[in-house]
């Protein structure tokens, strides 16, 4: 979850409009990757359960 926004990454769906085919485990995701929503990086994100 991204903590600036709250967008929910779920490996399951990706983020395919993003660069992040379905599957994708959080682990696999670039560094340099960032929010869709905000633009935050990935270091702004934490693991939450769901």
């Amino acid at each position: 979850m991204c903590l600036i926004c709250g967008w929910i990454y779920d490996s399951a769906l990706g983020a395919p409009e993003h660069g992040i085919e379905p599957g994708t485990a959080w682990e696999d995701v670039p560094m340099n990757w960032t929010c869709p929503e905000c633009g935050a990086r990935k270091e702004d994100f934490e693991m939450v359960p769901i």
